[in-house]
Parts: structure tokens; sequence; C-alpha cells
């Protein structure tokens, strides 16, 4: 009877974390003014950090686009395969005290981000605290 039970307790936790989701992974971004796909965005951990790189431009003729407005290194780099996403940090379930690069203005903003639902990002993007913003929510790419 014991066993039984050890056995049911350990089927139930390996089902709760084989469910377990995380921000890792690729995820579409939303272009605000028409609801459609606009790029897809690699989040990946480097150390304990999280960053945030622009794989892939959907539409054909913003492929070649550069960050005209971004400064430093980011100046006139290609959008496609550019950090937008810089140096988050894990807090509860949220990664937060990071950066996030707009490439149409070419601005840094403060930033974070948390799972909404599974396949569901959300994104905080700010100026000087959290509640003068712009959130976005990103889906993730089905493999």
């Amino acid at each position: 009877m014991k066993k039984l039970l050890l056995l049911t307790v350990v089927a139930v936790l390996l089902s709760f974390t084989g469910k377990a989701q995380t921000v890792l992974g690729k995820w579409y971004s939303i272009d605000p003014d028409t609801g459609k796909n606009e790029s897809i965005i690699e989040v990946y951990e480097k150390g304990e950090k999280v960053y945030g790189k622009i794989i892939e431009i959907l539409k054909e003729e913003d492929k070649d686009k550069t960050c005209i407005e971004c400064s430093g290194k980011d100046k006139d780099q290609p959008i496609e395969g550019l950090v937008i996403i810089r140096g988050l940090s894990k807090e509860g379930e949220e990664w937060t005290d990071g950066k996030i690069l707009d490439p149409k203005n070419g601005k840094l903003y403060k930033c974070y981000i948390s799972l909404e639902e599974d396949n569901k990002l959300k994104l905080r993007g700010y100026i000087g605290f959290s509640l003068i913003g712009r959130t976005e929510y990103w889906y993730r790419v089905e493999q």
C-alpha cells in the first residue's frame, strides 16, 4: 500500500514538472497596427540572464532594414539578428531588471517578461516605472 501511494505521489509530481513552461524558446512578435505576426524572437539564457534576438523578420520587404535610429554598436545594424531583450534576471515568476530595444525608434526601455499562459508571453516595456509603458503579448512558435 505504501509503495502504491509513493508511486502515485511521484507520478503526480512528474506530471507537473513535465508541463512546466518557460519563457525560453521562439516567439512571434505581433505588429500592433495590423495584429499580424511581425517577426520571430528567440529568447535564450546566457549565464543567469535572459536575452532575446530577432531571428526572422516575416515581411519580405522588411528583411533588409537596419536600425537607423539606434545608437552605439546597434547603429545601422540589420534588424534581423539584433539582440533586443537584454540582461533580464529571474525574480519569482518574472524575468525583470533588463532592457528592451525598439528597433523602430532606436530607444532602450526597461522591461520585464512573464508567461501569461503556456504559449503566451507578456512583455512590458516602460520608462521610469512600469505604470508608464506599453504591454505586448507574444505567442510561442509551435515546433
